[in-house]
C-alpha cells in the first residue's frame, strides 16, 4: 500500500474549457490537495502533445501548491514516458468488454497489459484499472481482482470505485477485502438507480443517476471507516460526476468537505 499521507484529488473531466491556472484557483478554493488530470483530445493537455503539455501542467499546479497524482489517459509509451518524467505514478483507465464476450475480452485486455508491463517496469509507473459498471470488464471488485491478480501491483493495480460496486450490490466490506492486496487508488462518487419508465409499464427500465455523496447507494461513511481501519494512506479521488451538470461546482464543493470530515 502507499505509504504517503492521505491525499484528496479531484478528476478534472467536467472542467474542459478552463485554463490550467483557472483549474488551480477553482480546486484550491474548494479544498483539494491534488488532481487527476484528464489527458484527452480537447482538454488542457492533449495526448498528441503530452510530452510538451504535461510538464507545463505540472509546473502550473506546483506553482499553485497542488500536484497531479494520476492521469486519466489511454496507456501507451508516450503517456507512460511523460508520466515518469514528470513524477506522476499512476495512469488510470478501464477495460471495455467487446461483442465477442466477457472471457475473450478479459483475455485480450490482459494481453494488452502484458505488452505494457516492460514499459511500466522500466519507467516505474503503475497502470491502475478501475472497476466500472455497464459495458466494461470488472464491474465489481471481484471482477477487478480476476482481471489484475496475475500482475505485480507495482505494474498493474486496482482503482476501487465504491459507487460502481454499489450499483452491482457488492458490499464495501467484501469489496475492499477482495481488492486490498491490489489497491492503488480509491474513487469516491455516488449514484442511484432511477426508473426511466412509468411505474405501470409492463417492463421497468432503469439507469444510473449520479448524485451527491450523501444521497446514493455507496455508503461513504462506511467506506471511509473501512479505509481508516486498514490505515489507508493513499489517494482518494472524487470523480465529480453528477447528473445535474449545472451544479457540479456546488456539489463537488459539498462532497470534498464531507469526505474530509469522514477522516478526522
Amino acid at each position: 500500500m502507499p505509504d504517503t499521507d492521505l491525499t484528496f484529488a479531484v478528476f478534472t473531466k467536467p472542467w474542459k474549457t478552463q485554463s490550467l491556472e483557472e483549474l488551480c484557483a477553482i480546486f484550491h478554493d474548494m479544498g483539494f490537495d491534488a488532481v487527476e488530470l484528464t489527458v484527452r483530445p480537447g482538454y488542457q493537455v492533449d495526448p498528441a502533445r503530452i510530452a510538451k503539455g504535461l510538464p507545463q501542467a505540472v509546473k502550473v499546479f506546483a506553482d499553485n501548491g497542488m500536484r497531479i497524482t494520476s492521469l486519466a489517459v489511454e496507456p501507451d509509451e508516450p503517456a507512460i514516458t511523460a508520466a515518469a518524467e514528470n513524477g506522476i505514478p499512476l495512469l488510470r483507465t478501464m477495460a471495455r468488454a467487446t461483442p465477442d464476450g466477457y472471457t475473450a475480452s478479459e483475455a485480450r485486455a490482459q494481453r494488452e497489459f502484458d505488452a505494457l508491463v516492460p514499459l511500466l517496469d522500466k519507467y516505474k509507473v503503475t497502470l491502475g484499472i478501475q472497476n466500472h459498471s455497464g459495458p466494461f470488464l470488472a464491474s465489481s471488485a471481484a471482477g477487478l481482482r480476476a482481471l489484475v491478480a496475475k500482475y505485480d501491483r507495482k505494474h498493474v493495480a486496482a482503482v476501487w470505485d465504491c459507487a460502481h460496486c454499489a450499483l452491482q450490490g457488492e458490499s464495501p466490506e467484501l469489496a475492499l477485502d477482495i481488492i486490498w492486496p491490489h489497491l492503488a487508488m480509491v474513487n469516491y462518487k455516488n449514484v442511484i438507480w432511477r426508473a426511466t419508465t412509468p411505474p405501470e409499464a409492463e417492463y421497468q427500465k432503469w439507469q444510473p443517476y449520479w448524485t451527491g455523496g450523501r444521497f446514493g447507494l455507496a455508503n461513504w461513511p462506511l467506506v471511509s471507516a473501512l479505509l481508516k481501519k486498514r490505515n489507508y494512506r493513499g489517494v482518494i479521488t472524487l470523480s465529480a460526476e453528477y447528473g445535474d451538470e449545472k451544479s457540479v461546482n456546488r456539489l463537488i464543493r459539498e462532497d470534498i468537505h464531507w469526505a474530509r470530515s469522514l477522516f478526522p
